[in-house]
């Protein structure tokens, strides 16, 4: 069924963003299609509410959105079924980061003693963050129209639905500390374990979408100290997305530079704000280091020589000596090369050496016959043909190209 398979392709994408959609008996106790970290919290405030009076009240081409007492978002409507209709919960989400400090001050409202505000708060840390034009809601908007036909009504139904003001004593929950913990570990490792192996693919969009919703409370806590905790754990995720990158094919000689840079890079974090931003940055750089480096495919004697040839642009190389190097033939080597790759010896040298070149052109200020030694290159009126031969451009004009993208 057409609707059916539309319904699917909603809650598949909103999963790969992190957000629940839920799908049930259109009678069935709002607790029991919330999430299963914050149901226990709510249970003794509203156990019986349901969606069946509102939706069978108004009518059923509206998209409802409510908000918790935790400040969380939802939102629901009705999906006509062959048998019976049902009901459809998307979220938690948030529109906006709530920080740490508020979270805490919300759970003390709401009667969560302090041993449980931190399982509170490490939930909210997993909760997806969406602008208010995230494309997810577009696609949410595509799907009601084709649903019912044409246009449709979103209602704020923050009062019918919210849940009741009045707070329970925490003691009289029975509240699983044990089981919450764990959920919330299985949420962290399964963020980490999703972004490992988006770097290992080179998956950059991925990357992206997994970063798009996290705050700065995502990262894992083990001390007090909220510096030295978030440099704890940059140097836990800096050797993971080594590892990640090495499975994607990425030689150790690269990663080791790469590792190295960052390692130096965690310890100068002086806030929580600057870590979360050099995590994303390392992030994509360990993906696009998969993606221009990524070279398992080939196999073990041009995958030696692609390493090689990229390890330094400056050393004088050619096919001759790379064979020699390799402990193979001329022949051999030239015909392997050019089948695995793409492009002869000779071709992927100079390649590597202008890609080199224009980096060094683009992010430095050396002089051009500084860069054209950098390459491997001890003529600069060579290197300035063959650079304006495969770019169209002189060395000066590139630079100063490059300077005005900046």
């Amino acid at each position: 069924m057409l609707q059916e398979n539309e319904f699917e392709l909603l809650r598949e994408t909103f999963h790969k963003s992190r957000v629940g959609v839920v799908a049930a008996p259109v009678d069935t106790p709002v607790l029991q299609l919330m999430d299963e970290m914050i149901r226990p919290f709510m249970t003794g405030l509203a156990p019986q509410i349901s969606f069946e009076g509102l939706l069978h009240q108004r009518q059923s081409k509206n998209l409802y959105r409510f908000q918790d007492q935790f400040t969380l978002l939802y939102m629901v409507f009705a999906l006509p079924m062959p048998k019976e209709q049902q009901v459809v919960l998307i979220g938690p989400y948030l529109h906006h980061p709530i920080e740490a400090e508020k979270v805490l001050e919300i759970s003390e409202q709401n009667g969560i003693s302090p041993q449980q505000q931190k399982v509170i708060l490490d939930f909210f840390s997993s909760v997806p963050v969406l602008g208010e034009d995230s494309a997810l809601f577009l696609l949410l908007d595509a799907f009601c129209e084709r649903l019912w036909q044409g246009s449709y009504e979103i209602v704020d139904v923050q009062q019918q639905m919210q849940l009741p003001e009045t707070i329970a004593i925490s003691g009289e929950r029975e509240i699983d500390d044990t089981f919450l913990n764990m959920k919330n570990m299985e949420r962290r490792y399964m963020f980490e374990n999703e972004m490992m192996d988006a770097v290992m693919m080179g998956y950059e969009h991925k990357v992206r979408q997994l970063l798009s919703g996290i705050s700065e409370n995502a990262f894992e806590k083990r001390l007090t100290d909220p510096i030295r905790n978030v440099k704890n754990y940059g140097v836990i995720m800096n050797t993971l997305l080594r590892k990640a990158a090495e499975r994607g094919g990425v030689h150790p000689f690269h990663l080791d530079r790469i590792s190295s840079q960052y390692a130096i890079e965690i310890e100068k974090i002086s806030s929580v704000q600057q870590s979360r931003q050099l995590m994303s940055e390392m992030f994509r750089e360990y993906c696009h280091l998969v993606k221009t480096h990524r070279n398992r495919e080939f196999s073990p004697v041009i995958r030696q020589a692609v390493t090689v040839i990229e390890a330094d642009p400056s050393v004088e190389m050619n096919l001759h000596l790379l064979a020699k190097e390799l402990g193979v033939s001329n022949g051999y080597l030239s015909a392997q090369f050019k089948k695995e790759t793409g492009k002869t010896v000779t071709e992927y040298i100079w390649d590597r050496r202008l890609s080199y070149a224009m980096h060094l052109l683009g992010s430095t200020n050396l002089q051009i016959q500084t860069v054209a030694q950098h390459c491997g290159i001890m003529d600069v009126h060579y290197f300035s043909k063959l650079f304006k031969k495969h770019t169209g451009k002189t060395p000066s004009q590139f630079r100063q190209d490059a300077g005005e993208r900046i």
